[in-house]
């Protein structure tokens, strides 16, 4: 009888292990909820130093079915050597999404030195979690430990010279403003020499102070009829002292000279129109400030004019 069992038992062993594989996987419940192998493009694997940023790609598919992560993997200081960033989504040019999981080396080892980024299980909303295998990398110093001590390998280098910069267009480029700016001085100084020499052709006491200044005695008749024709010529007619209200109306800019004119007309009256006696002894005639006069007036002319 135990003959039997035996034969039995062999049988089923048989019978079992002649089934198919992939049934008793069918059978096991746990089955779907394993991790699954992801599609990743790695980082490569050598010549990275300090600063360098290394980035993971991982397929968010499972046998032709879009998968939707769960929690990214978030931003963190992870080791010695690597600082993950923050991970993003992207898709390329076929439609597909990819998740981008990027680490940036924040220290240098002083030797060639091997590293692992971290292995990773991002869980998804439906479908099996996403599995990441750890990946190695190697590391190097930014210089070595010792200079080779040839040429000009040396431990320590003179200070880089600085190139110097083209000055030439700002040569060029100074000297034409420094033109440009004479240019306008000497065309600013002759219509300045052109004004005055018109105002002095044009405005009557203007013209007047020219004349005046050309007479060696400012105390002759010729003076006084100067400073006569320029009044005139302002008015625009003869001008005496009983006319001289009509003239300060017509120009008040000549009011504040009121009283120096009325003195003008005055002396003028005196000079020409009243003979001494020719009993009287002679007696030199106290020196008039014509000229001041004169000046006083083609000044008033000229802020009147400007």
């Amino acid at each position: 009888m135990s003959a039997t069992k035996q034969a039995h038992a062999a049988v089923l062993a048989l019978v079992l292990a002649a089934l198919p594989t992939g049934f008793s996987l069918a059978a096991d419940p746990a089955a779907p909820d394993a991790a699954a192998t992801a599609t990743i493009e790695q980082p490569r694997s050598f010549g990275h130093v300090l600063g360098d940023v290394l980035t993971q790609r991982v397929l968010l598919e499972h046998q032709g079915r879009p998968l939707e992560p769960g929690l990214l993997p978030a931003a963190a200081r992870i080791d010695l050597w690597l600082e993950r960033r923050p991970s993003r989504i992207e898709t390329d040019a076929e439609g597909r999404r990819w998740l981008a999981i990027e680490y940036q080396l924040i220290n240098a080892p002083r030797a060639l030195t091997a590293i692992l980024l971290p292995a990773l299980t991002i869980a998804t909303g439906s479908g099996p979690a996403i599995a990441l295998p750890a990946w190695p990398v190697s590391i190097g110093p930014l210089t070595p430990a010792e200079t080779f001590g040839q040429g000009d390998l040396q431990p320590l280098r003179p200070d880089r010279p600085v190139a110097a910069l083209a000055t030439h267009p700002i040569e060029q480029h100074l000297k034409l403003s420094l033109l440009a700016l004479l240019a306008v001085l000497l065309a600013w100084l002759a219509w300045w020499a052109w004004r005055n020499m018109r105002e002095a052709q044009q405005l009557p006491f203007a013209h007047a102070w020219r004349e005046l200044k050309r007479i060696d005695d400012p105390a002759s008749p010729e003076a006084w009829r100067v400073l006569h024709r320029a009044l005139n010529r302002s008015a625009g007619r003869v001008v005496h002292g009983a006319s001289l209200p009509q003239l300060l109306a017509d120009a008040p800019y000549l009011r504040p000279l009121q009283p120096r004119l009325e003195d003008f007309y005055r002396e003028s009256t005196r000079r020409f129109f009243f003979a001494e006696s020719a009993a009287a002894p002679a007696q030199p005639q106290a020196a008039y400030p014509l000229k001041p006069l004169c000046r006083a007036l083609r000044n008033a002319e000229k802020r009147h004019r400007h």
